[in-house]
């Protein structure tokens, strides 16, 4: 029995993106948009914010980011750097609107 035979039927996996790093860093940043408002939630197709739950993912990711400082290619370092300015700028521009 292969991994592949493990993991499931393989069935509409080809539409979703190669699992890496830069790829689940950008899906834990489209969470925390979806918090802030910024993107629909996916489950109802609204726009809601959730700024507990914001800062909770944004934290994460800064979480992530301490945890790897050092293992990680350059690419992935500046995706991780930028993906965490940008929102927390945001964090903070959407915390005084409310």
């Amino acid at each position: 029995m292969s991994a592949e035979d493990d993991a499931g039927p393989k069935e509409g996996r080809e539409d979703l993106p190669a699992i890496d790093f830069s790829t689940f860093v950008l899906s834990l940043s489209h969470s925390a948009l979806v918090h802030l408002g910024d993107a629909e939630d996916p489950s109802t197709g609204r726009r809601e914010r959730n700024l507990p739950m914001a800062r909770q993912t944004i934290d994460l990711l800064g979480l992530l980011q301490d945890k790897t400082r050092g293992n990680l290619d350059g690419g992935e370092e500046r995706v991780l750097e930028q993906v965490l300015i940008d929102l927390r700028l945001r964090f903070v521009e959407v915390s005084k609107q409310s």
